[in-house]
């Protein structure tokens, strides 16, 4: 008997086993619901917005200009993105800082934005606030700064900003001990501007500036390169207004030749 009842019920297990597994073949939905549904990001081809942002030059988070990156810290903390600028940009960088509506703080707290290029030098900012205080009863602050136009060489003793990765480094500069650990949101949204031909310098970089970091940075376009510019157009533009108005000024001054029934001789 117990042989026949084990038999019994093996066979049963197996038929419910076999309807479980057409029930489930047969049903559409489960089969959606299994396979995983691609994110819009990877669907466009274009890379997803960071949420995070690193806590050093080493761990700066990659921000390309046009992507608005998030990011959850602490206040005390010092967060840290790159993005790239080729010769001839005028990048912005606009940070926002936005408090929870349950945070107690204390007193107000100054925040600011440092930006740096690819040789750690700090940048001025051309003009934008990089440095504001937060009342003690607001929850956002928004920092801006318009970095000046990137160039494509520069002597060696000059400040200016060269093409390669600019890291944006966010932090509180005056914040109380009590509202150290308090949490925040933070959005950074980089964005950059073509200067145009009036940027354009003989010079060029042989290689960016992108070295210091773990994450590498390029413009979507890459990196502009070669001996052409726009002022090849200029140069030649001008010789050759030169040389009209040379020609111009012979037909003025050359005179209409030897006057009639003058002789050869005199």
């Amino acid at each position: 008997m117990r042989t026949v009842r084990s038999r019994r019920t093996a066979a049963t297990a197996a038929l419910l086993a076999g309807a479980a597994l057409l029930g489930g073949l047969a049903t559409p939905g489960a089969a959606l619901a299994a396979s995983p549904t691609p994110s819009p990001a990877a669907t466009d081809g274009e890379p997803p917005a960071p949420t995070e942002a690193g806590t050093s030059f080493r761990s700066a988070t990659a921000v390309l200009p046009g992507q608005h990156a998030t990011a959850q810290a602490s206040t005390g903390d010092y967060l840290y993105w790159q993005f790239p600028a080729d010769a001839g940009d005028q990048a912005t960088v606009r940070a926002t800082v936005t408090l929870p509506e349950t945070s107690r703080r204390g007193a107000a707290a100054t925040w600011r934005i440092d930006v740096y290029d690819g040789l750690r030098r700090r940048q001025a900012c051309q003009y934008g606030s990089d440095s504001r205080t937060l009342a003690a009863d607001a929850r956002t602050v928004t920092l801006t700064c318009r970095l000046r136009t990137v160039r494509a060489w520069a002597e060696p003793w000059s400040n200016d900003p060269l093409p390669g990765a600019y890291f944006v480094r966010l932090t509180a500069a005056s914040l109380p001990a009590a509202d150290i650990g308090l949490p925040f949101d933070a959005a950074l949204d980089v964005s950059a501007e073509d200067a145009g031909a009036a940027a354009d310098v003989d010079g060029r970089l042989s290689q960016p500036l992108v070295q210091g970091a773990s994450a590498t940075v390029e413009p979507e376009g890459g990196w502009a390169s070669g001996w052409w510019s726009a002022r090849w157009l200029w140069t030649a533009g001008g010789a050759a207004l030169a040389a009209l108005a040379g020609i111009w000024g012979y037909t003025l001054t050359r005179g209409n030749g030897r006057p009639r029934g003058v002789p050869d001789r005199v």
